[in-house]
């Protein structure tokens, strides 16, 4: 009889995984949505900035606060519905799949619009956006392969200067002396740094596991 209740209650929490999988409407998702809907807010403000219009002028540095805090914003949920995700044990089909979509055209974006503002060297812009496609494709790979590809410290860090110093070169200004365009490019410069040797450490653990799994470790 236990047996049969421990068997039932196996299936029970099967089925209640499975059907949490598909699941749609939870936090996590709706953060993740709410982050793609804040991308052309950014993109608008910074497309106003490029645009050589009489009456924009005036409004083209409250422009570039506006989408340096809405990435900042947008960054801020990035971070909670990881941390919601992994809290409440939430891992959905459609969140596996938006959110790092979310993320690419959040970060891809900006750097490509920044590039024409003439704000980041567009060499830095090809180096920060080709490794994205890259890392991109090498988890796509292992996962095919059934192997995990763990962040790195180094690709942590990457991260973490990048989300600083994109929204310091789209607000572009000197608040109570704050160099922003200086700190925002020193961070920027750094990133592509992290990104290329990254980059590298992912290639070399991938090419470990995949050796290791020749030889049958």
């Amino acid at each position: 009889m236990n047996e049969m209740n421990e068997l039932n209650s196996s299936e029970h929490k099967s089925e209640q995984s499975q059907s949490q999988e598909w699941e749609i409407d939870n936090l996590p998702n709706r953060l993740t949505i709410f982050r793609m809907l804040l991308i052309p807010i950014i993109i608008t403000g910074l497309i106003l900035n490029k645009t050589n219009v009489a009456w924009i002028d005036p409004y083209k540095l409250k422009l570039g606060y506006m989408a340096a805090w809405t990435f900042v914003l947008a960054s801020v949920t990035d971070f909670f519905d990881g941390y919601i995700a992994r809290k409440r044990g939430i891992v959905t089909v459609f969140g596996s799949f938006l959110d790092p979509i979310a993320d690419k055209f959040l970060v891809v974006s900006s750097l490509i619009l920044l590039g024409e503002l003439e704000r980041i060297n567009s060499i830095i812009v090809l180096i920060l956006v080709l490794r994205e496609m890259y890392i991109t494709s090498l988890r796509l790979l292992a996962s095919e392969r059934g192997l995990m590809v763990p962040v790195s410290q180094l690709g942590k860090w990457k991260t973490a200067v990048q989300m600083v110093g994109i929204p310091f070169l789209m607000a572009y200004d000197h608040p109570w002396g704050i160099p922003m365009p200086f700190l925002g490019t020193l961070c920027i410069y750094l990133a592509s740094i992290f990104s290329l040797y990254s980059a590298l450490q992912y290639s070399a653990g991938l090419v470990k596991k995949i050796q290791d799994r020749k030889r049958g470790h």
